[in-house]
C-alpha cells in the first residue's frame, strides 16, 4: 500500500502478504508462482475473516495467468472471498495497479449491496428489463461486472453527459461543457466518446493507474453564489446553495443572490419569478455574467490541444448560463434537451472492452500481437455483457517502449459493441 495516506491505509488494516511469482515486461517468467504460498495466504486471510482480496502480480497486464492460477487457488481455499485482479482494471506499472486494485476490493461489498438493491427495486416494480451500469468510458457493463470491478464506475456521471453530448450534436470530435447546479465538468470527444486521463489518476490521495476520463470540475453552476467585492466586480463560486437553489435563490423568492439569478435577469433563461431581479444593478449583471465566461473559457483553453479554434457542445441544466461568443471556440451547440443528456448518454451507451498490453514485435510480429490484443478487448468486452457480432473498433494506440529491446511496444485496444440483450445497433 504505497503512499497511502494514513486515514485510509488504517481503516483497511495492511494485510498484506507477498508471494513468489511474477513475469518480466514481455510475458516471460520471472519467477514461478509459489502455489503452495498461495494457499497458505489464502488461509491466513480467511482465518482474519477477510473477504475480499486483491491479487497483483508483476506484469500481470501482460501476461494475466499466475493472477488466475492464484484466484482459482485462493477460491478452493477461501470459496466466499471476492477476488480483484489487478489485471482487469489497472494498466503497466505495478505500484499504481497495485492500488487499484486494493481500492476496488475495499469497494466490492458496497458494490454487491447497491447491485442487490437497484435488482430489488426492479423486481418490486414489476420491470424485467436487463440491468446495467454506466463506466467511465462511455460504455455500459453488466450489473454482475459492476459487482466485481467498481471502481470503473468512477467519473461515470460526466462520461454520461459527454456521451450524449455527442448524441444531441451529432459531433464526434469536440469539447463538451456540462453545467450542473454546482460544477462544470469540461472534457474532449474524441470519435464521440471521452477523451482518457494519459497521467497516473489520484483518488482520495491514492495514486492509480486505472482509466479515468480526462475531466477538469469548475466550481461554476447554477446554484454558484455570486458575491459582490468591496474594490468592485464580483466573485462566482466556488461556493453552491447546491440542492436549495429552488428555495434559497432570488428568482425562487430567496436572499441568495446565484448565478442562474444573473442569467434571468441577463434575460438568458426564463426560470423562476424574473421581476424579482428586475431591479438588479446592470453593472453586477454584466459584471457576473462576463466572470462565468471567462471561467469557463479559461476550463476550455485548459483542455484544447492545440491553438486552433474547436466546437463546444453545451449540456447540462446549467448551460443556459452561457450565451457568448467564447474565444478559441468556432460554435457552440446545444440542443432542447441538454438537461438530460446525462440521462440520454446512458442510454444509448455501449458495452466496451480494452486491453493494454506490451509485446515484443521482434518475437510476435506486429500483425499477430495486434490480432491477440484485439481479441482480448473483445473478449473483455462480451464478458462485460456485448454482442460478438456488434463489436467495433474504436481505438488503437501504439507505444514504443524506449531503452527496451525486442521491440516492445505497448499495445492499447479499446473496441465497443450493442447490449447482447438488446440486439440493436446505436447511433
Amino acid at each position: 500500500m504505497t503512499d497511502w495516506p494514513a486515514d485510509i491505509s488504517g481503516v483497511l488494516g495492511g494485510h498484506t502478504i507477498t508471494v513468489r511469482g511474477g513475469y518480466q515486461y514481455d510475458g516471460r517468467v520471472n519467477a514461478d508462482l509459489d502455489e503452495l504460498a498461495v494457499a497458505d495466504a489464502a488461509r491466513q486471510l480467511k482465518s482474519r475473516n477477510l473477504n475480499s482480496i486483491a491479487l497483483s502480480a508483476l506484469f500481470a497486464p501482460v501476461n494475466d495467468a499466475m493472477e488466475l492460477r492464484a484466484a482459482e487457488i485462493i477460491s478452493h481455499e477461501h470459496p466466499d472471498c471476492a477476488i480483484t485482479l489487478s489485471s482487469r482494471i489497472g494498466r503497466i506499472g505495478l505500484l499504481e495497479r497495485e492500488n487499484a486494485g486494493i481500492m476496488n476490493a475495499s469497494l466490492v461489498t458496497l458494490a454487491r449491496d447497491t447491485v442487490t438493491g437497484f435488482k430489488s427495486a426492479l423486481e418490486e416494480l414489476g420491470i424485467a428489463a436487463p440491468f446495467y451500469v454506466s463506466q467511465n468510458d462511455g460504455t455500459l457493463m453488466s450489473a454482475d461486472f459492476v459487482e466485481q470491478y467498481p471502481v470503473l464506475t468512477f467519473a461515470s456521471g460526466p462520461t454520461n453527459s459527454m456521451r450524449g453530448a455527442a448524441y444531441l450534436s451529432g459531433l464526434k470530435d469536440a469539447l463538451v461543457a456540462d453545467i450542473g447546479g454546482t460544477t462544470t465538468d469540461i472534457g474532449v470527444l474524441s470519435n464521440g466518446f471521452p477523451r482518457e486521463s494519459s497521467v497516473m489518476v489520484d483518488i482520495g490521495g491514492v495514486r492509480t493507474n486505472f482509466r479515468m476520463p480526462d475531466i477538469i470540475a469548475l466550481g461554476l453552476g447554477g446554484g454558484s453564489i455570486v458575491t459582490l467585492l468591496k474594490g468592485g466586480g464580483v466573485q462566482i463560486g466556488p461556493q453552491s446553495v447546491g440542492y436549495n437553489i429552488t428555495t434559497q435563490a432570488v428568482v425562487f423568492g430567496g436572499e441568495t443572490l446565484t448565478a442562474t439569478d444573473l442569467a434571468v435577469a441577463a434575460g438568458y433563461a426564463d426560470i423562476g419569478d424574473r421581476s424579482r431581479v428586475a431591479r438588479l444593478d446592470k453593472r453586477v449583471i454584466e459584471d457576473g455574467v462576463t466572470e462565468m465566461h471567462r471561467l469557463v473559457e479559461a476550463g476550455l483553453d485548459r483542455m484544447k490541444t492545440s491553438g486552433d479554434a474547436a466546437p463546444l457542445v453545451l449540456v447540462g441544466g446549467g448551460s443556459v448560463l452561457i450565451n457568448r461568443e467564447l474565444k478559441g471556440i468556432s460554435e457552440v451547440r446545444t440542443h432542447s434537451d441538454a438537461g438530460v443528456a446525462n440521462a440520454i448518454g446512458a442510454s444509448i451507451a455501449k458495452i466496451g472492452g480494452e486491453t493494454d498490453k506490451v509485446y515484443s514485435y521482434d518475437v510476435e510480429g506486429r500483425e499477430a500481437a495486434m490480432e491477440d490484443a484485439i481479441a482480448s478487448a473483445k473478449a473483455r468486452a462480451v464478458a462485460a455483457g456485448a454482442g460478438a457480432d456488434s463489436l467495433e473498433i474504436m481505438d488503437i494506440e501504439e507505444l514504443p517502449l524506449a531503452y527496451v529491446p525486442g521491440g516492445a511496444v505497448r499495445l492499447r485496444v479499446k473496441v465497443a459493441g450493442d447490449l447482447a440483450a438488446a440486439g440493436v445497433n446505436q447511433r
